[in-house]
C-alpha cells in the first residue's frame, strides 16, 4: 500500500473562521454559559481557547517569540501534556474576565492574520513543533499545519454540539480534512499491537464527508495508506457524528463502541477507539 498523502488545508481557515464569527454572533447570553464535552469548559471557555490558539500561532510561529517554555526536565509525553493543561487552565481562568462581546472582537482581530499566515508557510519546510500524537519526532509544515486546523475544527464543533447546531461544520470540504489529519495517529496507537505481517485494519468514517483508512503491519511497524486493503483482518465503521468525538476525548470508549460496527478480529477493531489525536492523556 502507497502512504498517505499530504493534508492541504491552508485554503480552509478563512472559511472556518467565518462560521465561527457568525456563530458566536448568533449565541444568546445562555448560550455562552451552557457546558461543553470539553469537560469543565463551557461554551465561553472553548471560545477563549480558540482566541488562545490564534495568539499563540501568531506570537510563536510567525514572529517566533517564545515567551514561554516548558519548565526543564519536561521530556516525556505525560509531561508536555501536565503542562500545556496548566498553561490552557490558566488562560481560560483569566478570560473570565472577558465579555463575550470582547471576545468576538479579539477572535475577529486574530483571525484573518492567523489564517494568512498558516496560507504563507512553506508546506515542505521543517515544522516548528512535532505532533507528538501521531508519533513525530520531526515533521513537515503540512501536518503542523493540520494538525493547526484540527484544533480550530473540533474546538468549534464542541460549541456547535453544545449548542445544537454541529452540521454546518459536517461537509466533505471541511470535516474530511480534519479526520484525515486525526488518522495520522493510527501507526502509533498500534505501535505496540503485535500481528503477523500483512495484517490490514480498516477504518471508516461513514457518511459523505467520511472515507476509509487502511493500516496495514510490516516487518517495520504498522503503515497507514488510504488506498484499500484487500481483506483487511477487520473493519471499524464509526457513525461521523461519533468519530470526531473519540479522536478528542469527548466520549466515552463505552459509549463510542455502542456506536461503532467492528467486523472480523474485534479486538483487533476496538483498539482504534483508544486513540487520542490531540495533545491528552491517552486511553
Amino acid at each position: 500500500m502507497e502512504q498517505s498523502p499530504p493534508i492541504n488545508v491552508s485554503p480552509l481557515f478563512a472559511p472556518l473562521d467565518a462560521h465561527l464569527m457568525a456563530l458566536l454572533r448568533s449565541l444568546s447570553a445562555e448560550d455562552w454559559s451552557k457546558p461543553t464535552v470539553a469537560k469543565r469548559w463551557t461554551v465561553k471557555d472553548v471560545a477563549a481557547h480558540l482566541l488562545d490558539g490564534n495568539i499563540r500561532a501568531l506570537s510563536l510561529q510567525r514572529d517566533r517569540y517564545f515567551g514561554l517554555a516548558a519548565p526543564q526536565g519536561t521530556q516525556s509525553y505525560a509531561e508536555l501534556v501536565h503542562w500545556l493543561d496548566s498553561i490552557n487552565h490558566e488562560w481560560v481562568q483569566a478570560a473570565k474576565r472577558i465579555s463575550p462581546d470582547v471576545l468576538i472582537f479579539l477572535l475577529e482581530a486574530t483571525g484573518a492574520p492567523t489564517s494568512a499566515y498558516f496560507a504563507s508557510v512553506n508546506p515542505w519546510a521543517d515544522a516548528p513543533f512535532p505532533v507528538d500524537w501521531a508519533g513525530e519526532t520531526k515533521n513537515f509544515q503540512w501536518m503542523h499545519v493540520a494538525r493547526e486546523y484540527t484544533e480550530k475544527w473540533h474546538h468549534q464543533q464542541q460549541i456547535r454540539d453544545a449548542i445544537g447546531q454541529t452540521e454546518a461544520l459536517m461537509t466533505r470540504e471541511l470535516f474530511y480534512p480534519c479526520i484525515d489529519a486525526f488518522m495520522r495517529g493510527l501507526p502509533l496507537t498500534y505501535i505496540s499491537i503485535e500481528a503477523p505481517a500483512g495484517t490490514s485494519v480498516q477504518v471508516e468514517v461513514t457518511g459523505e464527508a467520511g472515507g476509509a483508512w487502511y493500516l496495514e503491519r510490516r516487518q517495520s511497524g504498522w503503515s497507514l495508506s488510504q488506498n484499500h486493503a484487500s481483506n483487511p483482518a477487520t473493519r471499524v465503521a464509526i457513525p461521523p457524528d461519533i468519530a470526531w468525538k473519540v479522536f478528542t476525548k469527548g466520549i466515552s470508549y463505552e459509549n463510542a463502541r455502542e456506536r461503532t460496527e467492528i467486523t472480523g478480529n474485534i479486538a483487533l477493531g476496538e483498539h482504534a477507539l483508544t486513540m487520542v489525536s490531540v495533545m491528552a492523556q491517552k486511553r
